[in-house]
């Protein structure tokens, strides 16, 4: 069992920057591949970024490559997800996410959910 609690979430005008932090419970942690998902109003929830357990590999959607950069510190059982660049279409809720399987961007394929941080990208 694994419980996720996300912080860093917030307002900020458009070319800001916010670095979201996501807290995991467990001594497991670091099996797990994390993502961070997010959703805004009226859409359906989207993949934003992954790594996988041990941090060697990251993931990306194209909309945030070279944006947005995630990364875990396993001593601290918590997930990063840096935010440059940020535009106001990235407004949203973010979600951070665990998985025991390899990486995927299904968010079906994830088993532990947070309960989400507001992002607004003000124009």
């Amino acid at each position: 069992q694994v419980q996720l609690v996300e912080s860093g979430g917030g307002l900020v005008q458009a070319g800001g920057s916010l670095r979201l932090s996501c807290a995991a419970s467990g001594r497991t942690f670091r099996s797990y591949t994390m993502g961070w998902f997010r959703q805004a109003p009226g859409k359906e929830r989207e993949f934003v970024a992954a790594i996988s357990w041990s941090g060697g590999s990251t993931y990306y959607a194209g909309s945030v490559k070279g944006r947005f950069t995630i990364s875990r510190d396993n001593a601290k059982n918590t997930v990063y997800l840096q935010m440059n660049s940020l535009k106001p279409e990235d407004t949203a809720v973010y979600y951070c996410a665990a998985t025991s399987s390899l990486y995927t961007r299904d968010s079906r394929g994830y088993n532990y959910w947070g309960q989400g941080t507001q992002v607004t990208v003000s124009s």
